[in-house]
């Protein structure tokens, strides 16, 4: 059984499937995708993948805000604490710092990623974490507001092994998307090969990032068993091996999925 532990099933293009969701869901699982977590990231999507989430079995969803969406208004602790009260919610994000984009904002950026820790730690919630040329400045927010109780995840991760290593010595978890396919992410595929297997998570973070043979075309929780294989083949185990480490990972790291 595989996890997709970083989807945004609202934004998928559903085209291809005469039934939309249900057809892309099935399509999943009939690829072994089991669980999904439908990520939320803003205060306009989140009553949709909240929605989404409690209408199938095997699918979980986030609450929060993505650095890229705050500009102005930072949501409070309070705010994010009553979110978390709905059902099938495991997770606080995705949120964190993008100095790529949105640098501008960085203050505020980092005013709300504090936010989403202090209310993970409050929650014993994870909290998933987009990170994007703010190195330090991620991890130095992990370690004074964030709990390696509850930790989190730094998702569709891209950078560096020191990065790496520093979240994981807070307890976080490092997830890999299709970019580990692509044929300029030569760094990337070293960190995953130094990576230890019991802090591992696989994603697609769809509907972006397909995986190779699928670059370029719309991504969907199906072709998590892509990223799959290749981080498999990267580490010398099998597909099998490593989705069962992988499923393990989420259900440890998202305990209210168990």
């Amino acid at each position: 059984m595989l996890v997709d532990s970083h989807c945004h099933l609202d934004r998928l293009d559903l085209s291809r499937y005469e039934d939309g969701l249900d057809g892309a869901i099935a399509a999943a699982k009939e690829q072994g995708v089991k669980t999904m977590l439908c990520v939320c990231i803003s205060e306009e999507n989140k009553q949709q993948v909240v929605d989404i989430a409690s209408k199938y079995e095997g699918l979980f969803c986030s609450v929060g805000t993505h650095p890229s969406d705050v500009t102005s208004e930072v949501v409070s602790v309070e705010t994010l604490v009553e979110w978390a009260k709905a059902p099938k919610v495991v997770a606080l994000g995705e949120s964190g710092l993008d100095y790529y984009y949105s640098k501008d904002y960085a203050d505020i950026q980092k005013q709300s990623f504090a936010n989403h820790l202090i209310a993970g730690a409050q929650l014993d919630l994870p909290v998933i974490v987009h990170t994007r040329d703010a190195r330090q400045d991620t991890l130095d927010l992990i370690k004074e507001y964030g709990s390696t109780e509850s930790a989190g995840v730094l998702h569709c991760f891209t950078e560096n092994w020191e990065m790496a290593k520093a979240a994981m010595d807070l307890n976080y978890y490092i997830s890999i998307s299709g970019i580990v396919t692509f044929r300029n992410a030569e760094s990337l595929r070293d960190v995953v090969k130094k990576m230890p297997l019991d802090r591992l998570l696989v994603e697609t973070d769809s509907p972006y990032l397909a995986p190779v043979p699928f670059r370029g075309k719309p991504n969907e929780p199906r072709y998590v068993r892509e990223v799959a294989q290749f981080v498999a083949d990267l580490k010398g185990i099998s597909l099998e091996s490593l989705a069962e480490i992988t499923t393990n990972n989420f259900h440890t790291l998202f305990k209210r999925t168990k």
